[in-house]
């Protein structure tokens, strides 16, 4: 990169997000940068008493097909793109104004294609097409050329020029790296969106270098994923200490159970695994009976709560010891209860949509796989009874609770529930009948009448003898098996009530 003095007489400013353009477009004013902007960016700074220019003034041609072409045009790319140095008279025979700063960020295709009622006409109309030829042409002449794509490296720019009158080389190269990341994240996007490519380009912004990985030995960092809406990594962190890389796996997983349910639920996670679940009238009730569930496994665990968190909820959660604690917002009232747990970290997270299509990713050696989340939707219509005795109408109810939660539970897994409370969990066997030997041995006497789910079928009797001796009355599971008559048969022979959902949910 050829070194220069690069001093700013000339911007132009085309932008999507227009956050804190304003005074960044009155900073530069002040520093005697003439302003050209395009559509409803002039309108806004014109509105704001700020002298700008518009595109015709420099191009001589207006912007026409409703915007689709405007700076498309050889006075603008030749005022961005031409060298100084060599340049000049061709510039000048032309009449071509240097352009020294392009400040532009893109049409919005990722929030519009994450609208539950985007058309793909919508999603095609906002793929930007004079705005990355911008953004690359000023990245490309870095040597004279700033370039900004982020709202957050105004202050930075408005800083330095402020004290030098120029931007320093560093500082360019560091904006065009960012614009060159910034437009591959967008045709990215975009390629995902049209057709499962060939290749995969995965496009991620740093959030934090963290303290460690799942272990102290293990170095750490986290990074959003862009384009993927909302996650853990999207939350406010009101207080405590910065999220672990463990903090951050428990949350997601709290934070994915807890969205299955649109009453007031609590769900609290240890180890990646759902210790305790409950659907209450109100959410300080949900939380006691989660916890009280198994306050064992509770202790230090990750809480997720679906509604506002009040006084009365945070007054519980207080009494206990808790890693995390999520929640779509909370009273101050609530902040102000929690804040004498200092370490304790409160996330604020909005509820999700549930039902967008998403795909999770997993890495392996040399590879990764990708697949769609498992969001499946099981309703009493959609059970088969295959037993001689019937569930009851609260049993079905309990045990389409039990599913909601199994589902997110490591494999093999079984769920003991009773009124829309966990009673006891069976995860991450090797084999179902020792997942269901920990799920009964948890939930002890509680089991007496209660819903048992599995993820999986069952390959042997030996299982149903064992949920029969524990007193429990009713299955949920997916069948599927070569011996699922003798599990019904099994099943008649204690009286139990089983319902098949024909659908599996490992969770690996």
């Amino acid at each position: 990169m050829n070194q220069h003095d690069m001093s700013v007489k000339r911007a132009l400013i085309s932008v999507s997000n227009k956050e804190g353009i304003i005074p960044f477009a009155t900073a530069l004013h002040a520093l005697h940068v003439e302003i050209i902007a395009t559509g409803g960016t002039r309108q806004l700074l014109s509105d704001a008493g700020i002298p700008v220019r518009e595109i015709l003034d420099v191009t001589g041609f207006p912007e026409i097909m409703d915007g689709r072409v405007k700076t498309l045009h050889p006075k603008i790319h030749a005022g961005i793109l031409g060298l100084r140095e060599k340049h000049a008279d061709i510039a000048k025979a032309q009449a071509i104004e240097w352009i020294d700063l392009v400040v532009v960020n893109l049409y919005p295709f990722a929030e519009t294609i994450q609208r539950p009622d985007c058309t793909f006409d919508q999603a095609i109309e906002n793929i930007d097409i004079g705005g990355p030829a911008m953004i690359r042409a000023a990245a490309k002449n870095m040597g004279w050329v700033g370039v900004m794509v982020d709202p957050a490296d105004y202050v930075t720019v408005v800083n330095e020029l402020t004290t030098t009158h120029q931007l320093s080389d560093v500082t360019r190269k560091m904006l065009a790296t960012k614009a060159f990341q910034h437009t591959a994240a967008y045709d990215a996007m975009i390629s995902e969106y049209l057709s499962a490519p060939t290749e995969l380009h995965l496009q991620t912004a740093k959030y934090a270098e963290l303290r460690y990985g799942e272990n102290p030995h293990q170095s750490a960092s986290a990074y959003h994923l862009q384009g993927q809406g909302t996650g853990i990594l999207s939350a406010t962190q009101h207080q405590g200490k910065s999220l672990s890389y463990n903090n951050i796996t428990d949350a997601d997983a709290a934070y994915r159970c807890v969205q299955e349910f649109s009453q007031p639920a609590c769900v609290i996670v240890k180890h990646a695994n759902p210790c305790g679940v409950a659907v209450a009238e109100g959410m300080a009730e949900a939380f006691i009976a989660a916890f009280q569930a198994d306050s064992l496994s509770a202790f230090g665990g990750v809480v997720a709560l679906n509604r506002h968190c009040t006084a009365e909820t945070a007054q519980a959660i207080k009494e206990v010891f808790i890693e995390v604690v999520i929640a779509p917002s909370y009273s101050q009232e609530a902040l102000a209860l929690l804040a004498s747990k200092p370490n304790l970290r409160v996330l604020a997270l909005p509820n999700g949509t549930h039902g967008t299509r998403q795909r999770e990713m997993k890495y392996i050696t040399g590879g990764l796989l990708i697949q769609d989340v498992d969001q499946t939707r099981l309703t009493a219509a959609g059970l088969t009874m295959v037993t001689q005795s019937h569930p009851t109408a609260d049993q079905i109810a309990a045990l389409l609770f039990a599913w909601q939660v199994v589902k997110h539970i490591k494999s093999n897994a079984i769920l003991i529930a009773k009124e829309n409370v966990t009673l006891g969990i069976g995860a991450g066997q090797v084999s179902r009948v020792d997942a269901v030997e920990i799920a009964i041995k948890k939930a002890g006497m509680c089991a007496m009448g209660a819903v048992l789910a599995s993820d999986a079928f069952f390959p042997f009797r030996d299982s149903i003898d064992l949920i029969a001796a524990a007193g429990i009355k009713t299955i949920i599971q997916p069948g599927g098996s070569v011996r699922d008559s003798d599990i019904i048969t099994a099943c008649n022979e204690y009286n139990i009530a089983m319902a098949f959902t024909g659908i599996r949910c490992f969770k690996h």
